[in-house]
């Protein structure tokens, strides 16, 4: 029917964050809010702020920075391609991440993570090495 629209009430930032699926659960979602990871219209935000279409989130997760507009509420948690229709990315944010990630990936290919602890050869190679000075 024409103009009968469907109006969800207000929504938590945590259950926002966690039905856009930005955090698995919930709890972990009010732990970085907590933390101060997560920034609605540039202040930072309590777990019970509630948010509505047209709110700027900044959330930062592990090296990344998102900066998103929601364009809607849900009442539910929902497929990731449905999740990602509930806001929308800035063009900044996008490039920023993706030049980041090029960044991270060059740097993993030139300083390779350790494999751990040497095995009993690699120690005896290193001792070798030392010693032969």
């Amino acid at each position: 029917m024409p103009g009968n629209s469907e109006k969800i009430a207000p929504l938590r930032l945590d259950k926002w964050l966690w039905c856009a699926r930005f955090y698995k659960t919930r709890s972990i979602a009010a732990d970085a809010l907590k933390t101060g990871k997560v920034m609605i219209n540039g202040d930072r935000a309590k777990s019970s702020k509630t948010v509505v279409p047209g709110d700027v989130l900044s959330i930062r997760k592990g090296p990344y920075k998102y900066t998103i507009t929601l364009l809607a509420l849900a009442k539910s948690r929902k497929s990731a391609t449905d999740a990602s229709l509930l806001y929308e990315e800035s063009p900044q944010s996008m490039k920023e991440r993706q030049l980041l990630a090029s960044q991270l990936k060059a740097e993993a290919a030139i300083f390779p993570s350790s494999k751990g602890r040497p095995t009993k050869k690699d120690r005896r190679s290193i001792i070798k090495f030392r010693n032969s000075d």
